[in-house]
Order: structure tokens, then C-alpha cells, then sequence
């Protein structure tokens, strides 16, 4: 895969609705996440949205769409080593923090998850998780109720009978406990398998002046970025440096020879060749690659280094708009190996939805009430599902233009009046 490649696209990176059960099992495809349910988190009293693999989270400021991710975030920091429901809520500000506003007197908190093989089949696992405060004692969120289901039929029903007799159980997700969760352990994996990635140049180039390692081995923001890339083995290492370089090299023409080196005190360093003010070019480390080419060296890997689901935070941040229009084909490209993955990513850019090979399938909607009175939180919609919109789709125009001017706030005019 090239960047250059990518600047021909055509059409035929338009992901289908639908795609064959039979088929992604032949494959050996990982599961994908097909169906998110939320009630009272954060900004949303209740959305329930159907997910595709490669999906567009559009909407103005403060309306919810880092929320959203943050949700399916909250379910991997349960299910992965060292994490679970505690660690989880206290990361977030405990349940108070994680409670819609507009929630009025529902004190609980539920999500729900589907995974499957294909966007439309019949999902084979549905985890359910719904939180609540205790009235008395120590105030402890507690597990309201959990259930999962496998192909329909529900396999684990909570509170049971040990919870009714001991309470303190309720305060444990069974996702969390490997002694507890035999029977769809394959969910718990699925979901601490679930990365999510918002690289931030200035702590890979100098990590040394940031306090902090992550939080039980996580590093979205990319403080570790570069010790990561050092720990994949050799071979695997080096062909997707090769890979990164050759797209580099359309997106960057003076830079080749892409490699990791370490310094004399063993730390790793991203040390590339210039070619533009040397004949033979000179060799430069990452702490003096600009932030364009960090985001997008940090953004390809990530993309490559995911084994199943890639949750994303505006990937065009510090991006040419050349790249940025050519992204979502990128994009596509890169997950269509024989493990399809699934990447969710939250953008403002008209460049990049511009693209018409992006489905009404693949674009999700957020719209803040605006009247808070009315209780109601922010409603996310798939573009395929309003019809307004699907019909200025179906007669030309693409995502930017049919669905971000719903997005645009209503007096956003006033703007121009600030002195």
C-alpha cells in the first residue's frame, strides 16, 4: 500500500452494507462491533446505533462523539489485564462523572455491545452491562445488571443467587474475572483487544520532559510510542517501517530509509534520510520530524499494529489536505488483509468526507438537543437512516456535503462579532 496508490482512488473502496457470514468465517476475520446501546452516559440518555467496519463520527463540538468512544473504551479497560469495573469508573471520576446530565431521576447507567461477523448477520455475542450508585454504606457503584448472550441464547443472568447472598459481589463485572467469565471469555479478549490511539507529536519526540507512563500499560497519547515500536520483533518490525516508508514517501518526497535505531543509552529512535539541503541527504531523528509526519507515521502503524477494532480521535489533526482527501481510502486499504479489522474515528473535515467512496452506511450523525429542558441528550443517527440526507446522497453529493452542514451550529455567525 502507497499513498501514491491511494491518489487514484476510485469507487471501489465503498464498504458494503453487507458482507458474507460464510465467507468472513472461511477468512479467519475477527468479530466486529455491530451494535452499540448506551443509556445515561454522558451526553446520551438512550442511542442505539448499528455499526460497519469502517465508520465516520461526525457532529459540532461537545456533542458526544469522544464520549461515544470512550464508551467502548470503558468496556476494554474492564475486561483487560489489570483493569476491571473499579479501576475503570475511578479513571473516569466514578459514576457521578459518567451519568448524563438529562438523565432526571433514572439513577442507572447501562451499555450494551454486539459483535459478529458482518455489519447486517445476526450478532453472535451481546454483553450487557447496567451500573447503579448503592443508597447506603459506602456509596459503591455497583452492577445493576449483566447478562451476555451467544446466538441469542442468554448464557449469564445477574445478580444471581451467590449476589443476592453476597452483595460485595455486585461490585465486580464476571467480564472482569477469568475465573467467572469461561464460557465467553472469547468477549473479554475481543474487547481488551480494542486499541485506541490519539498521538500527540510532542510526547514522542520528548517523552523524557512528560511525567506519567499510562494507566495499566495504556498509551493512547503516545508517550511510549517509540518503545512500542521497539518491542514488535525484528522482522515484523522492519516490514512495516518498509511499508510506512513507501507511503511516507508520497506524503513526504524528501524522506527515505525509515528505520529505529537506539542511542548510546539504548533508548529507540525513529531516524529517517533528507534528501532536500544535502546531496546524500542528512539523517534526521523523530525529535526534528515535524507533527504532520509523526501524526501520520504514528497513525499508519497504529492501523497496521490493531488486531481488530481501532477507535481514532480526528486523524487529519496536522495533515496536508492532499493526504487528508485521501485518508479514508488509506484507510480501507490498509484493513483489508485476511484479519479485516474495524476503525471508528471522530472527524471535522470536509476534505476527507468529501470522498464519495465513503456509504451513508458508514457515517454517524451527533446532534445535541437544544433544549436541554426536554431531558432528551445528544441523538447520533446513521446518515443511512435519514432520509433527507440519503436522497442528496443518492443524487451526488457526498458526505460533506449533505450531512456536515446538519452539523454546523445554528448561530455560528456570532462568531465574527468577538473582539
Amino acid at each position: 500500500m502507497a499513498l501514491r496508490a491511494a491518489a487514484v482512488l476510485d469507487r471501489s473502496h465503498r464498504i458494503p452494507a453487507t458482507v458474507a457470514e460464510d465467507r468472513s468465517r472461511a477468512y479467519g476475520i475477527h468479530m466486529i462491533i455491530t451494535r452499540v446501546v448506551l443509556r445515561n452516559w454522558m451526553n446520551f440518555t438512550h442511542v442505539d446505533v448499528q455499526l460497519t467496519r469502517r465508520m465516520f463520527l461526525v457532529g459540532p463540538n461537545a456533542s458526544g462523539k469522544s464520549n461515544f468512544l470512550d464508551a467502548i473504551r470503558f468496556l476494554k479497560h474492564i475486561a483487560r489485564e489489570g483493569g476491571g469495573l473499579s479501576d475503570a469508573l475511578r479513571e473516569r471520576g466514578n459514576l457521578s462523572s459518567i451519568r448524563c446530565l438529562s438523565a432526571a431521576n433514572d439513577p442507572g447507567v447501562g451499555l450494551a455491545i454486539e459483535l459478529g461477523d458482518a455489519p447486517d448477520a445476526a450478532p453472535i455475542w451481546r454483553y450487557e452491562l447496567e451500573l447503579e450508585r448503592e443508597q447506603r454504606g459506602l456509596h459503591r457503584p455497583k452492577v445493576q445488571r449483566e447478562a451476555v448472550y451467544r446466538n441469542g441464547a442468554l448464557i449469564l443472568k445477574r445478580p444471581d443467587d451467590d449476589d443476592q447472598a453476597d452483595n460485595a459481589r455486585l461490585t465486580q463485572t464476571h467480564l472482569e474475572q477469568v475465573n467467572s467469565n469461561q464460557r465467553f471469555r472469547e468477549v473479554a479478549t475481543f474487547l481488551a483487544s480494542i486499541d485506541y490511539a490519539h498521538l500527540v507529536p510532542q510526547l514522542v519526540r520528548n517523552p523524557e520532559r512528560f511525567t506519567g507512563s499510562g494507566h495499566n500499560g495504556a498509551d493512547p497519547y503516545g508517550l511510549r510510542f517509540l518503545d512500542h515500536i521497539a518491542a514488535t520483533p525484528q522482522n515484523r518490525q522492519a516490514q512495516r517501517l518498509q511499508r510506512i516508508e513507501d507511503a511516507l514517501r508520497a506524503a513526504v518526497p524528501q524522506l527515505k530509509q525509515l528505520t529505529l535505531t537506539r542511542d548510546t543509552s539504548g533508548v529507540p529512535h525513529l531516524q529517517a534520510i533528507y534528501e532536500h539541503w544535502r546531496a546524500h541527504g542528512a539523517q534526521q531523528r523523530e525529535d526534528k520530524f515535524s507533527d504532520g509526519t509523526i501524526r501520520l507515521i504514528g497513525l499508519l502503524w497504529t492501523i497496521l499494529d490493531t488486531k481488530a477494532v481501532l477507535l481514532l480521535e480526528e486523524p487529519e489533526l496536522s495533515l496536508h489536505v492532499a493526504i487528508v482527501k485521501r485518508l479514508p481510502g488509506v484507510i480501507y486499504r490498509m484493513m483489508r488483509g485476511r484479519e479485516r479489522k474495524q476503525v471508528l474515528m471522530s472527524t471535522h473535515s470536509w476534505d476527507m468526507l468529501d470522498d464519495r467512496g465513503i456509504s451513508a452506511h458508514e457515517v454517524l450523525v451527533f446532534e445535541p438537543n437544544e433544549q436541554p429542558a426536554a431531558r432528551k441528550g445528544t441523538a447520533i443517527t446513521r446518515v443511512a437512516d435519514v432520509d433527507s440526507l440519503r436522497s442528496l446522497i443518492d443524487n451526488g453529493q457526498s458526505i460533506a456535503e449533505a450531512a456536515l452542514s446538519r452539523t454546523e451550529p445554528r448561530e455560528i455567525q456570532k462568531l465574527l462579532r468577538f473582539e
